[in-house]
């Protein structure tokens, strides 16, 4: 489990365009990572097309967005070209980065108890420490739980 001060958890994985995205990579930027459990749903779409049409903000902001599921890169590139989404998907497949970030778990879905990623969002300074982690996302105001 992450808490605050904490270093970003290591991690190399390829974004939706194949391209491999690690935590070194990300450092000297601001960034947000959430993870969310998948792409086209409606809870995904809402918390993603809020990140989208806020994106402007969050840049003026000086914070570059990462969004993080276990969908494929193919699933990724049509969730983008949907949704007209400017920021990068990361794809984990193996769950190693969303353990890592303690964003995998169990989820209480219609009395339905499962296992999977959890809504999460995690913000980091430029030398990659945590700052701030949103357990309750609210997927329609997203930004604005960001951008406090």
């Amino acid at each position: 489990m992450l808490v605050i001060g904490n270093q970003m958890p290591a991690f190399s994985l390829a974004d939706q365009n194949g391209n491999i995205v690690t935590d070194q990579q990300l450092l000297g930027q601001k960034t947000v990572i959430y993870f969310y459990p998948k792409d086209s749903t409606p809870g995904c779409t809402a918390e993603a097309c809020n990140l989208r049409d806020n994106h402007e903000r969050m840049l003026a902001a000086g914070y570059r967005v990462i969004g993080v599921s276990k969908d494929s890169q193919k699933s990724h590139q049509n969730f983008i070209a949907k949704n007209n989404l400017p920021f990068t998907l990361l794809s984990d497949p193996s769950t190693e980065m969303i353990q890592a970030f303690g964003a995998w778990g169990e989820k209480k879905m219609c009395g339905k108890v499962s296992i999977g990623t959890l809504r999460k969002t995690f913000v980091f300074n430029e030398q990659g420490q945590l700052t701030q982690v949103i357990e309750k996302v609210d997927t329609k105001n997203h930004a604005s739980q960001i951008l406090v």
